[in-house]
């Protein structure tokens, strides 16, 4: 018997994969615009995933794809869901004076989900089209875009891949992915992790609950959790990086710096500063590296500090407070550790 109950279990197990394969693999429907100039693209569902991509222009067209929820052992086919849709959905694909619209809604209030459709929609077009895009629990992916871009959802992750333009996307709980994406750049999540690779402009990165990890960037950065980690390395131009409870560690940094964190430690290791470099810290230690042979003013205050290779100064040193210059003085250095240590040293 236990044995009949496993391969029952695997089959199971298949028919929900094969189901879930299917969903993602095979589009309910596609709508193609060889002859239309598209400039911009609206879409909004549900539950689905929501993706556009750059392509050439004779491309553009969109793949639609629909599964029941709740019944992955029980799929429709495409004649029951074009019954289902046409009864109890709105489903919009469409072209008209340069906007592609691809939208999917209920054309009554759902008060039971089981049964009920969920749409994704992956949009093909080509380089320079602006998007307004909206879903209530999937995921948006962009790429190679280079229009303005505004996008929202509930809960699924944003992954943004070769973006140029302005830039502002929103999750309340998922992760975001950025990389190789310029200019105007704004992305926010309530509870999610954010990566940021290869990328330059004005960038500011926000997260309520999750880490940020910085990786190669430069321009002008902001970046801000209330409880997580910050992690960077190579970072030029301006760097703002904040925590209210987590670590911080920014290494090899080409850029002006301001960070703090409220509850953990803070790393810094510094090639060549910018206009000043300023670090707070209310219970953790400071680890700080500077670069030799560079004028700085020195303004550091902590229970203890910690000096290496503090050559060519003139000032105050003591086992609490530095304040005065290096070679000659220059760029401003401040530190300041309420409860904690600061670990200085020279390379």
């Amino acid at each position: 018997m236990k044995k009949y109950l496993i391969l029952f279990a695997i089959i199971v197990t298949s028919f929900a994969v094969n189901a879930q394969n299917k969903s993602d693999k095979e589009p309910y429907l596609t709508r193609t615009f060889p002859s239309e100039t598209i400039n911009s693209v609206v879409s909004k569902t549900s539950g689905g995933n929501i993706s556009v991509t750059a392509v050439n222009p004779s491309q553009s067209r969109v793949e639609v794809f629909v599964w029941q929820n709740g019944h992955w052992n029980n799929a429709l086919s495409n004649d029951e869901l074009k019954t289902k849709i046409a009864n109890y959905y709105d489903l919009d694909i469409s072209v008209n004076n340069g906007k592609l619209t691809a939208t999917a809604s209920p054309k009554d209030r759902i008060t039971n989900w089981k049964g009920t459709l969920s749409f994704s929609f992956k949009i093909y077009v080509s380089e320079n089209v602006s998007t307004k895009l909206e879903t209530s629990g999937g995921n948006i992916v962009l790429t190679g875009l280079s229009g303005d871009q505004d996008f929202t959802t509930s809960g699924g992750n944003l992954d943004l891949n070769g973006l140029s333009g302005k830039v502002k996307g929103r999750t309340s709980g998922g992760n975001i992915y950025l990389q190789n994406c310029k200019n105007d750049l704004d992305l926010t999540t309530s509870g999610g992790n954010i990566d940021a690779q290869n990328s330059t402009g004005n960038i500011t990165v926000t997260t309520s609950g999750g880490s940020i990890k910085l990786d190669k960037l430069s321009g002008n950065i902001k970046a801000q959790t209330s409880g997580g980690n910050i992690e960077g390395v190579t970072i030029d131009g301006i760097l703002s990086a904040h925590t209210s409870g987590g670590n911080v560690s920014l290494l090899a940094l080409n850029c002006s710096l301001k960070t703090s964190t409220s509850g953990g430690n803070i790393q810094v290791s510094v090639n060549k500063p910018g206009n000043y470099i300023s670090i707070s810290n209310s219970a953790g230690k400071v680890d700080l590296i500077l670069p030799k042979n560079t004028g700085m003013d020195l303004k550091l205050s902590a229970m203890k500090i910690s000096t290496e290779n503090l050559e060519n100064f003139s000032g105050n040193n003591s086992k609490d407070e530095i304040n005065g210059t290096v070679n000659g003085g220059g760029i401003p250095v401040t530190v300041e550790v309420n409860g904690g240590k600061i670990n200085l040293a020279f390379d």
